[in-house]
């Protein structure tokens, strides 16, 4: 079993350079990409990640070959082996029901697990089902697992109930291959969405209305090979952003898109912390002695991202007064609360909203990451904790950030992976 080991303190100043890694959410729907062509994708700026592993092994078990060197990845699925995503691997990583849509547009058949229950809350997937129905598929539950069947896809008119970031994603991938033209509207407007549009558009399909909440999309008899970079990771980007401002650093990001951080970076300024972009691709973070509090409300991108909810709240505990936070996307996305009481935080939550009382002293002590944006939260509240915070089951953490302890270590941090 792995541990992540800090010893931390109130007075810890992070300074140096970090290199943001390629977008664990962009990267899975173009792995599952591949499953639409018969041709090699070549993938760059992939991070490292286990999710990535996870849906490697899964495209494997569904006919795909790949090759891995450095940060690049080709994959090629030249035929079907196989038509179903087992339990095992759905549960390991619920992105794994991108694989429906490709499955369904390129083989006409599909037998993918459901999800099944997730740490962070209800997430259905409902809104991928009707829409897949809607393009003609014949779709049942039988024995937690999908089944769909569909001879050939057609285009349709689909309006998403609400945003839906996987379920955008899967339609997109489905109605490439599908006759006629399908129209989505209330589409989920992330920047890893945009990311797999512009693979699509290279592998030949024709989109129209890319980033925006109506897309167009005319079905092609086939797709073909491309090359293609993956986006930099917005909430890697994030974390790193709100370490610089909770420990008074300085710390330079290369390698990011600072037009995906704009409510990020906007809050932050707000707190007290001075972002300055350099070179384009490039922010520095000062960090302030005196953070302010503010109230933080969750919603769909390019609102305040779920994803960064842990991590501020996290700030919110050095700052100078009360913070409430609102959670609107997940339910039972407070699990990193009582881990951060453990390490002295005084935090109270009532439903959806969660109120931080700062300025508050932590002090180290032994807590359990819950998920993988928890698991980043009690890095951040370990940093600047008095003395040694220790972090289990850290496997969380490993399916969405590549290597952090060892960046961390490069600007200052007394952090460590330990094996017991």
């Amino acid at each position: 079993m792995e541990r992540i080991r800090i010893r931390g303190t109130h007075d810890l100043r992070l300074q140096g350079e970090v290199r943001i890694s390629g977008s664990k959410n962009a990267v899975l729907p173009a792995i599952a990409a591949g499953l639409l062509t018969n041709e090699k994708l070549n993938l760059t700026n992939i991070p490292l990640v286990k999710d990535v592993f996870t849906i490697l092994t899964l495209m494997k078990q569904l006919g795909a070959e790949y090759d891995i060197e450095g940060n690049s990845l080709a994959v090629q699925v030249r035929d079907i082996a196989s038509d179903e995503a087992a339990y095992e691997l759905v549960r390991a990583m619920r992105a794994s029901i991108l694989v429906l849509g490709p499955l369904l547009a390129r083989y006409g058949k599909a037998v993918v697990a459901l999800p099944g229950g997730c740490a962070i809350g209800s997430r259905p997937i409902d809104l991928h089902i009707n829409g897949l129905q809607k393009l003609g598929a014949t779709i049942s539950l039988e024995h937690g697992y999908i089944q769909a069947t569909a001879d050939k896809l057609s285009g349709a008119s689909i309006e998403f109930e609400k945003k839906t970031v996987g379920g955008t994603e899967n339609l997109l991938m489905a109605a490439s291959l599908a006759a006629g033209e399908t129209v989505l509207k209330n589409c989920a407007l992330e920047p890893e969405i945009t990311n797999l549009c512009e693979l699509l558009v290279k592998m030949g399909a024709r989109i129209d209305g890319i980033g925006e909440e109506t897309v167009r999309v005319i079905g092609v008899r086939e797709l073909g090979g491309a090359t293609h970079e993956i986006i930099p990771d917005r909430i890697e980007a994030g974390t790193f952003l709100v370490a610089g401002a909770l420990t008074r650093g300085d710390i330079l990001l290369n390698h990011i898109n600072p037009a995906h951080l704009q409510t990020i970076i906007e809050k932050l300024r707000y707190s007290g912390a001075i972002i300055e972009p350099l070179r384009g691709s490039a922010l520095r973070v000062v960090g302030s002695r005196e953070i302010k509090p503010q109230d933080i409300t969750t919603s769909p991108y390019p609102g305040f991202p779920t994803d960064m909810q842990a991590q501020f709240m996290v700030l919110m505990t050095q700052a100078l007064g009360t913070s409430i936070i609102t959670e609107t996307i997940f339910d039972r996305r407070f699990s990193h609360v009582n881990e951060l009481l453990r390490l002295g935080a005084n935090i109270e939550v009532q439903g959806d909203k969660a109120t931080v009382k700062g300025r508050t002293p932590l002090s180290g002590a032994e807590v359990i990451a819950t998920d993988l944006r928890a698991s980043a939260s009690l890095i951040l509240a370990g940093l600047i904790a008095n003395g040694e915070t220790v972090i289990n089951e850290i496997e969380h953490l490993d399916r969405g950030y590549e290597r952090i302890e060892e960046k961390l270590q490069g600007i200052g941090a007394s952090i460590e992976r330990i094996r017991n």
